[in-house]
Formats: structure tokens, C-alpha cells, sequence
């Protein structure tokens, strides 16, 4: 039997090794050599007949948590949320499945990535695909037409996952919305501040915001001489402008879509271009997209947004952005997506986009596609991406070697001698009432430096240490874990000297 666990492991490791060279895209050759190896040890493994056939893993493109990472994505959620709720917002939730129907046209080309369920008695059902198209539903169904909401849930994608950049098929949205009718640019400033307060919080390095319009893109894309039938297949082109260049949107655009190489060109000349509220100026002095009227409504809120982003003390992280065109059908104003940058390389350069950690964007079409009688509700709203922002924490604790709590326990009971099991049950029971976070180990004898040890390894910072002579003198002796400094307590002072003690919050990120 010891032969054949040595041989699994082995098997188990070249197993990896091999799923490792598959994801490093090594040669095929070194691939072909170590599947050979692979085969080789499960040749001398042989046959096992009474074992069930099945393979211990997460589905493709998902993931497990362990406390570690469990703490980190606590303590990002719990940034996020009361930064939502500083702002007023209430919070909802909705089924995890919708109908399908609910979900069909709503997403451009990325439509393809739904995942369908099977009929389940006679509702076609598919899992939710993002937050914004249930919040709409949610919306019509109710008949609301005013809410300011935030909503955590998890969405689902048939993406093709790339996992060591926060990319999953089940992953967590962040979602921060306004609904209802208001003054121009006042919610969308609001939730571009937003963005930028939880992206500041969360001290994950410097950011930008691209900000551009649905307006301006589609009246650039009709004075260029997109035709009408082209505008969402060229808009979901011009979007991958951040990840790939020109050139080869433009042999996309001409070459997949049948676009015109004049057309593709006077595209360019616009897209190319981003800066701040002097550009939003010159393209309303522009002689071909002053003249569309959607382009100079578009142009006309993003001079106001930019006065009221100044007044919010933001603008200098706000970039306006003729090439962001965010590929979901829904949007029909103002559109933004914040990315992480990097140092530049050299001196004098302009610093490079990393991913995009969070977007939103205005939608005032998309509830009136719900409603019975058409009745639209505008929105705007904001999605953080948690996932992404998960994995930079993690990455930097790792490098960091950070040590990181998993539990939020206070104070550990222990005792100095034997036969003590009884006062530290009484102990323990009366710190879990006055509200406390204890822990006890689970020995009767346990001794003393196995439960300092303990703390040690958990980081708990204190322990209540009870002892024959403390019984006798009605106190507890306190002792602080990293100093290890002890005082004697009077027991009914205990409660509120571990509160004084511990009433820092503990920084996890």
C-alpha cells in the first residue's frame, strides 16, 4: 500500500507539472516529453477496481477560498460597503437564474457567454450574467422609478477564465446604482466619486478613470460613415483598443466586418485621442461633430460632469477617452471605466494601464425595455471588480509575507494548572454574553505553553489565564500576547479592560 500512495503522489505531481507547462503555453515537444512521463507512471500504477473513478477539482474557470483569502475578501467588501452605504445607499437582492428572456438582447456580442440551464418545467432559465439587467427587471416589476441600491452577488460567464489576472466563469459584482429622474450629471458625478473613493481606500496602487459618452461615440461613428446596422458590431471593436492596437482594430473592423478602410481611418482619428475638459472643448468647436446632435448633447453633460468632478476634487483622476466604448448594449450616456497603472519604464513616458478594476456607465433605456407600457426609469450606476482587486491584495500580502488573521477572537481562556475545565467553561460562557470573542482549547489539561502557543500562531492578542491563586483573590490574570506583559484583573472589570485592549480595528490589507 506504501508503494502505491508513493506512486500516486508521483503521478499527482507530473499531473500538475503537466497542467502547469499547458498554462505557461510551453513548447510542445517539452508538453509531448512530460505527458509521455505522465502515462508512464500511470502504466506502472495498473488498474484499481475498487476504487471510484472521479477527479478531486473545482470546475474550470472557479475556485475555492481558504480563511486566509477568506479575511481579505472581508475586509475589501467591508471598504466597499460602507463606502455605498456613507453615500445612502439601500441594498437588494435578487434569484440567482432569471428567465431567459429576461437576460436575451441585452449584452451585444457577449450575449454568447450566458450560461443556459436546463428546462426545469417549463421556464427557460439561464444564470445571471451581471447585476444591472436584474436590477432593471427588479425596477419595472416593482414599479419603481426612484432608489438609490448596492448589491453583492455572484454573476456567472462561459468566458474563457484567466485566472491569474482575477478573470472567472463565477465571480463576485460589486454594484452601486442611482434610478430616477434628476438634474443632468449630479448621480453620474456622484458615482464617479464613489469609484474613486473606494479605489483610494483600498491603496492599491495609482488609477485612471476613462470617461467617454454613448452619444458622442455613436454621432462620431455617423459623421464617419459607419452605417446604422454597424454601430454596436464597430463599438464592440473600438472597446479592445486598450488591450490591442490600432492596426489591428482596424484589420478587424475592415477585414471581420466589412467596414470601409476610409471609414476605419476617419474612426482613428478620432479614437486616438483622450485628455481632459480641453478636449471635450475642442471637439464642440469640431466643424463635422458639432453639426450631430447627439455628439454635441453627449459633448455638452461631459463639460458639466468635468465642472462638477473639479468641485468633487477628482479630475485630475478622470481622463476623457474617445476609444472607451464599453461593448454592453444597455448603455446610452456617459460611460467610464477606471484602470490600474503602472510606472513607466523609462522617464518621461506616460504611465501603462494594468486591467480594468472597476466601470459603470448611464442606462435610461434599459427598464423601459421591461415595462409593459415602455415607461423608462434612467439610471447610472458603478460595478467595482472585486475579483481583480482580490487578486493584487492577495499578490502583495504574498510578497510581502504578510501575516494575515483569519479569525477576530480577543482573548483565549486559559488556565495555569489542572482540574480548572470547570472555571474556564464559567469564564469563557460569561465573555461570549457580555459580547466578547473568546476561544478555549479543547483539552481538559491543557497546558500553559500549548495555549500561549496557540495565540502565537493565531494571532490573538490576549489571554485570560486563570490559576488557583487568582481564583482565590477574585481576579484573572490578563497577559498581552506580544509583550507579555501580565496584570491581575478584578473579574468584574475583565469585560471592559479586554474592550479597552482590542478596540483598534485590525488592518488585514
Amino acid at each position: 500500500m506504501a508503494d502505491r500512495a508513493a506512486l500516486e503522489d508521483l503521478v499527482r505531481v507530473q499531473g500538475e507539472r503537466v497542467r502547469g507547462l499547458k498554462q505557461q503555453k510551453a513548447s510542445a515537444e517539452q508538453i509531448e516529453e512530460e505527458v509521455a512521463k505522465l502515462l508512464k507512471l500511470k502504466a506502472q500504477l495498473g488498474p484499481d477496481e475498487g476504487k471510484p473513478k472521479f477527479v478531486l477539482k473545482t470546475p474550470k474557470g472557479t475556485r475555492d477560498y481558504s480563511p486566509r483569502q477568506m479575511a481579505v475578501r472581508e475586509k475589501v467588501f467591508d471598504v466597499i460597503i460602507s463606502c455605498f452605504k456613507r453615500h445612502g445607499a439601500e441594498v437588494i437582492d435578487t434569484p440567482v437564474f432569471e428567465l431567459k428572456e429576461t437576460l436575451t438582447g441585452k449584452y451585444g456580442e457577449d450575449s454568447k457567454l450566458i450560461y443556459d440551464l436546463k428546462d426545469q418545467g417549463g421556464e427557460l432559465l439561464s444564470l445571471r450574467y451581471d447585476l444591472t439587467v436584474p436590477f432593471a427587471r427588479y425596477l419595472a416589476m416593482n414599479k419603481l422609478t426612484n432608489i438609490k441600491r448596492y448589491h453583492i452577488a455572484k454573476v456567472y460567464r462561459r468566458d474563457n477564465p484567466a485566472m491569474t489576472r482575477g478573470r472567472y466563469r463565477e465571480f463576485y459584482q460589486c454594484d452601486f446604482d442611482i434610478a430616477g429622474q434628476f438634474d443632468p450629471m449630479l448621480p453620474d458625478a456622484e458615482c464617479l466619486k464613489i469609484m474613486c473613493e473606494i479605489l483610494s481606500s483600498l491603496q492599491i496602487g495609482d488609477f485612471l478613470v476613462k470617461v467617454n459618452d454613448r452619444r458622442i461615440l455613436d454621432g462620431m461613428f455617423a459623421i464617419c460613415g459607419v452605417p446604422d446596422s454597424k454601430f454596436r458590431t464597430i463599438c464592440s471593436s473600438v472597446d479592445k483598443l486598450d488591450k490591442v492596437s490600432w492596426e489591428e482594430v482596424k484589420n478587424e473592423m475592415v477585414g471581420e466586418k466589412g467596414l470601409a478602410p476610409e471609414v476605419a481611418d476617419r474612426i482613428g482619428d478620432y479614437v486616438q485621442q483622450h485628455g481632459g475638459v480641453s478636449l471635450v472643448e475642442q471637439l464642440l468647436q469640431d466643424p463635422k461633430l458639432s453639426q450631430n446632435k447627439q455628439a454635441l448633447e453627449g459633448l455638452g453633460d461631459l463639460k458639466l460632469l468635468f465642472e462638477y468632478l473639479t468641485l468633487f476634487g477628482i479630475a485630475d483622476k478622470i481622463s476623457f477617452d474617445l476609444s472607451l466604448a464599453r461593448g454592453l448594449d444597455y448603455y446610452t450616456g456617459v460611460i467610464y471605466e477606471a484602470v490600474l497603472l503602472q510606472p513607466p519604464a523609462r522617464a518621461g513616458e506616460e504611465p501603462l494601464g494594468v486591467g480594468s478594476v472597476a466601470a459603470g456607465g448611464r442606462y435610461d433605456g434599459l427598464v423601459g425595455m421591461f415595462d409593459p407600457k415602455g415607461r423608462k426609469v434612467p439610471c447610472v450606476g458603478l460595478s467595482i471588480g472585486v475579483e481583480r482587486i482580490f487578486s493584487i491584495v492577495e499578490q502583495r500580502l504574498e510578497a510581502l509575507e504578510e501575516k494575515v488573521r483569519t479569525t477576530e477572537t480577543q482573548v483565549l481562556v486559559a488556565s495555569a494548572q489542572k482540574k480548572l475545565l470547570e472555571e474556564r467553561l464559567k469564564l469563557i460562557s460569561e465573555l461570549w454574553d457580555a459580547g466578547i470573542k473568546a476561544e478555549l482549547l479543547y483539552k481538559k489539561n491543557p497546558k500553559l505553553l500549548n495555549q500561549l502557543q496557540y495565540c502565537e500562531e493565531t494571532g490573538i492578542p490576549l489571554v485570560a489565564i486563570i490559576g488557583e491563586q487568582e481564583l482565590k483573590d477574585g481576579v484573572i490574570k490578563l497577559r498581552s500576547v506580544a509583550s507579555r506583559e501580565e496584570v491581575d484583573v478584578r473579574r468584574e472589570d475583565l469585560v471592559e479592560e479586554i474592550k479597552r485592549r482590542t478596540s483598534q480595528p485590525l488592518c488585514i490589507c
